[in-house]
């Protein structure tokens, strides 16, 4: 196992995952590692959204405080695992991140001992997340699930998801490098970044303010899953998910993006959420972003209060 030390810095390690190769050649993900002072049997696995990667250090500070070991893991073709020879985000099926997941949750439990397992996912994250969860049903690999503002529709109306996810489909068995008219504004990267409006420091390469572009095989793929768990999935773990009280569409005539989610439609998120599993708790965050821990304060602080709360029920140290 191939451990270095990490780009975050004191404290953070990074280990290379070697998933084999694919139509553009080698392909890794990447688990990065933050362990505390003391032996915990407790860990969480963290996975990012698109057009991301892990960099919230205080996300980490605040599971090391609560007893966890900390784990993220940047999938194939983002963040730290992407390479020169690779598409930026590119996948046909959210089930080519199963095995790297797979292995993450090896390191963790066989590698590292750790008997609870926290599964933690953020936008596509959360789709990928609850996906890979009720794969996993049955197999005692997670003990519960967070999805912060997961990804589980289109936030179009109906009419543009239904054109959107067709030509999707239409072009990937011919083009499934093809971009799609569609993207997400860079109002919300601007709103976070400390270069900008906001007061967080990421990686512009990896997490670029104009986004990567909408591929048509990437967008084809998440419908999939969406549907998928619109039909209904079973993940047998308790399931939180938190999601903004409202949504805010960028345009040239609305440039505040604060205090609402600006990528997703939250509505969406409450609407989908009982379809995840049997025992699913919903909390709306008054003021909160699309990444709910890079919100302003007080409100990441009300985030964390309500982490904590439902964490302690449902995994007691």
């Amino acid at each position: 196992m191939d451990v270095t030390a990490d780009v975050l810095g004191a404290g953070y390690e990074a280990i290379e995952l070697p998933m084999g190769r694919d139509a553009e050649g080698e392909v890794v993900a990447t688990l990065v590692r933050r362990r505390g002072a003391a032996p915990s049997g407790r860990a969480v696995l963290y996975l990012h959204g698109f057009v991301d990667y892990f960099f919230q250090r205080h996300l980490a500070d605040f599971y090391l405080e609560l007893g966890f070991d900390f784990y993220a893991l940047d999938l194939r073709k983002y963040g730290r695992s992407l390479r020169p020879h690779q598409t930026p985000n590119f996948i046909e099926s959210l089930s080519d991140y199963f095995p790297e997941i797979d292995e993450a949750v090896r390191i963790v439990r066989d590698v590292d001992g750790h008997g609870t397992l926290l599964l933690n996912g953020h936008s596509t994250g959360g789709l990928i997340a609850a996906l890979w969860a009720d794969k996993a049903k049955g197999e005692g690999l997670v003990d519960a699930v967070f999805l912060n503002s997961p990804f589980l529709d289109i936030a179009e109306p109906l009419v543009m998801r239904k054109l959107g996810a067709g030509l999707a489909r239409a072009l990937r068995p011919r083009f499934p490098k093809a971009k799609l008219p569609a993207g997400v504004s860079d109002r919300y990267p601007r709103s976070i970044h400390r270069d900008h409006e906001g007061e967080w420091d990421f990686d512009l390469d990896w997490k670029p303010i104009l986004g990567f572009p909408v591929r048509a095989a990437w967008l084809a793929a998440v419908r999939r899953g969406q549907l998928r768990l619109h039909r209904g999935l079973d993940v047998d773990v308790p399931v939180l998910v938190m999601a903004s009280t409202r949504s805010v569409r960028p345009t040239r005539k609305v440039l505040d993006v604060t205090g609402a989610d600006a990528v997703l439609d939250v509505e969406h998120m409450a609407r989908w959420a009982p379809r995840i599993g049997r025992h699913v708790t919903l909390v709306r965050i008054d003021g909160g972003l699309h990444d709910l821990v890079l919100s302003a304060e007080p409100v990441r602080t009300q985030v964390f209060a309500e982490l904590t709360r439902w964490t302690n029920a449902y995994l007691p140290s």
